[in-house]
């Protein structure tokens, strides 16, 4: 441990410190009878995370190469260390939203997306129910960065560093935040809504680490419905097992391609928003938003 980089030594701090808050969370829960965690969603969480883990591991290399590849055609780099990681994270995260923006809005990329919201409950573990193949492609959204001067080392630091702060927010626990927090920061209520498959919360608050961005692009809401929030998807899958969880969007995915009537009908099914149907019989969530709206 002494022997471990600084980063390194951080990095450890933290995910215990997850791991810890997991536990106590899971205590509270079942001597409060508050019903936040079930034994079969946590083991179907806990499959997921292994297979990121895994997924990580094999892209590992190609990630490290792609990044340290495209920082020797840097454009500048931030000499001041001080300035130079308060960017990384700030635009870190920024791409962050656009990559989570991408996995909503766009079908391809929501199949693989899906599971990371496909649980009913949600909790510290939920924050874990990983998108698994999103390690195959994220490493693309995260070029600019290179090209702005950050080290590939630093970027997948900047990451682990974030991430671990996106899981924070994953719980129902009421917690006490000051309002000017919430203004820049996500908190567990912006994130609840993110979570949640009631209709005026869909594809909202995108946000890993700083909320400004949906404040800024359109995408955030309170959590201030009267009706209780609702986690999952607007249509769950009836098959949760370990193969159905990863794939029934794909499935779906593949069936509406099938029976799409010629080519730009197919494309559509593939880049449109989750939703979006050639003849109108399926809605996406925004059109679903506009409906829910006049009927106030």
């Amino acid at each position: 441990m002494l022997n471990l980089d600084p980063r390194d030594k951080a990095a450890l701090v933290l995910m215990g410190m997850l791991v810890v808050l997991t536990l106590v969370e899971m205590g509270l829960s079942y001597r409060e009878n508050r019903k936040y965690y079930e034994t079969r969603d946590t083991l179907t969480n806990i499959y997921l995370t292994s297979l990121a883990v895994v997924t990580n591991l094999i892209v590992k290399a190609s990630t490290f190469f792609i990044l340290d590849f495209t920082y020797k055609y840097h454009f500048f780099q931030i000499q001041n260390v001080y300035l130079y990681w308060f960017v990384l994270v700030i635009v870190q995260d920024f791409l962050y939203w656009v990559l989570h923006y991408t996995g909503h809005y766009c079908r391809l990329f929501w199949a693989m997306h899906v599971t990371h919201h496909s649980s009913e409950l949600f909790n510290f573990t939920t924050g874990f129910r990983s998108t698994v193949l999103e390690p195959f492609y994220r490493v693309f959204f995260y070029l600019p960065l290179a090209l702005m001067g950050f080290t590939a080392l630093d970027i997948l630091y900047a990451y682990l560093v974030t991430q671990l702060y996106g899981n924070l927010v994953h719980t129902q626990y009421k917690i006490p935040l000051p309002k000017w927090y919430g203004l820049i920061f996500v908190t567990p209520s912006h994130h609840r809504v993110h979570h949640a498959s009631n209709i005026p919360y869909l594809d909202k608050n995108m946000g890993m680490v700083l909320i400004i961005w949906d404040r800024l692009f359109g995408t955030f809401r309170d959590e201030d419905l009267k009706e209780p929030v609702k986690y999952g998807l607007t249509k769950q899958p009836d098959d949760m097992g370990p193969v159905n969880v990863l794939f029934h969007e794909w499935k779906a995915l593949l069936h509406d391609v099938r029976q799409a009537p010629g080519f730009r009908a197919k494309m559509g099914y593939i880049f449109n928003p989750p939703g979006w149907s050639h003849d109108g019989s399926t809605q996406t969530a925004r059109v679903m938003q506009r409906e829910y709206k006049k009927k106030l």
